[in-house]
């Protein structure tokens, strides 16, 4: 990459982390947007992977997703200026507001800020959330649409624990690509 390429990475990690409320998945999809919409360095199935690596990582999704995105387009440098862009902007704004925490809990209008932004991030969430549910339909792959729909049962229905279902999805990657390279390579042999 190019110094002007680390400043791009920099500069939209940073815009995208100060102007972002609702978590690291509202960041994520918005990352999605810029890096395999708008700029074209990555592709959808690389930032699907992205994504469930950073899911599956311990911290913050969007701490871990900023950094694979950048390591993905610009190696380590590439890793320490995302992260720089997305961490910079909240320890700013929670700088800021940590000495005047008892008026903004007060203030009404914050409030009402607030909780006017709800809807907003309910609908990023729900897009993110049905782009990358389209892209695992298109591969027509029956174990991943399986894998899915279990989840958000066991989730939504079950209440089970979403760290057990990445532990067992992660399981469940781990040995279909096992398998799949096992019968790739057998396959090349013949």
């Amino acid at each position: 990459m190019k110094k002007k390429e680390y400043w791009q990475l920099f500069r939209i990690m940073f815009t995208l982390s100060t102007f972002t409320f609702g978590g690291g998945y509202v960041i994520v999809s918005l990352m999605k947007k810029e890096f395999v919409d708008h700029l074209h360095w990555i592709d959808d199935d690389e930032m699907l992977n992205l994504v469930a690596i950073a899911q599956s990582s311990p911290g913050a999704v969007a701490v871990n997703g900023s950094m694979l995105v950048g390591y993905k387009v610009g190696g380590i440098r590439g890793a320490i200026v995302s992260i720089l862009g997305t961490i910079l902007p909240p320890f700013i704004i929670l700088s800021i507001i940590s000495q005047f925490y008892a008026q903004f809990r007060a203030n009404r209008y914050v409030g009402a800020f607030l909780l006017g932004m709800q809807p907003a991030i309910a609908a990023i969430i729900a897009d993110v959330t049905i782009t990358l549910g389209w892209n695992i339909i298109k591969k027509k792959e029956v174990l991943f649409i399986i894998v899915m729909v279990l989840a958000f049962i066991a989730n939504y229905f079950g209440h089970v624990n979403v760290i057990f279902l990445i532990f067992v999805c992660a399981i469940i990657g781990a040995v279909y690509t096992v398998y799949s390279e096992k019968h790739q390579i057998k396959k090349e042999l013949k």
